[in-house]
C-alpha cells in the first residue's frame, strides 16, 4: 500500500502576521485557496526549490475567527527546517522580534515559535557550526 506525505496544517489567528513569520524563515507562498462558502483561506508555503508541494505547511485561517484554537500548540510537536547558517537565521529572527526559545548553543539546533505558538525547529545544514557568542551562553526562554 502506497502512502504519500502531503503537508502539515496549522490554524492561524492572524494570517498576514503568520505569513510574515514564515517568510522570515525563507518560505514562499506556493498556493492560496479562498473559500467563500466555507469562509476560510488556505495558504500553502514552502522553501524555494520545493514548489512541488513535498514540504508544504498549510496555514488555515477561518474568516470568522477560531475560538477552538488551543492556547498552547505544543501537543502538535513541531515543524522542522534545515537552514544554511543557523546563527544568521536566529539573528534575523531575533532582529524581527522573534524570541529564540532554545538558542543554537551547539551550532546545530534552535527552536522558535510562530505567532500562533507553533514550535519550529531549526537545524544547521551539514555539520554543526563552532559555538559562538552570544548563542553559546544564552539561556532558554519559555518552552519549545
Amino acid at each position: 500500500m502506497k502512502v504519500e506525505y502531503l503537508h502539515t496544517m496549522v490554524r492561524v489567528l492572524d494570517l498576514e502576521k503568520t505569513i510574515g513569520f514564515f517568510k522570515l524563515l525563507g518560505l514562499i507562498e506556493r498556493r492560496r485557496v479562498e473559500n467563500e462558502k466555507g469562509r476560510f483561506t488556505l495558504v500553502f508555503m514552502c522553501p524555494p526549490g520545493q514548489e512541488d508541494g513535498r514540504a508544504d505547511v498549510e496555514l488555515t485561517w477561518n474568516w470568522d475567527g477560531d475560538s477552538g484554537l488551543p492556547s498552547d500548540s505544543r501537543h502538535f510537536g513541531h515543524l522542522a527546517y534545515r537552514v544554511e547558517n543557523i546563527y544568521d537565521m536566529c539573528a534575523k529572527l531575533q532582529e524581527a522580534g522573534v524570541t529564540i526559545n532554545r538558542p543554537p548553543r551547539d551550532g546545530h539546533m534552535a527552536f522558535v515559535r510562530s505567532p500562533d505558538n507553533v514550535s519550529i525547529e531549526l537545524l544547521q545544514m551539514g555539520d554543526a557550526l563552532a559555538p559562538v557568542e552570544p548563542w553559546a551562553s544564552m539561556e532558554n526562554t519559555g518552552h519549545w
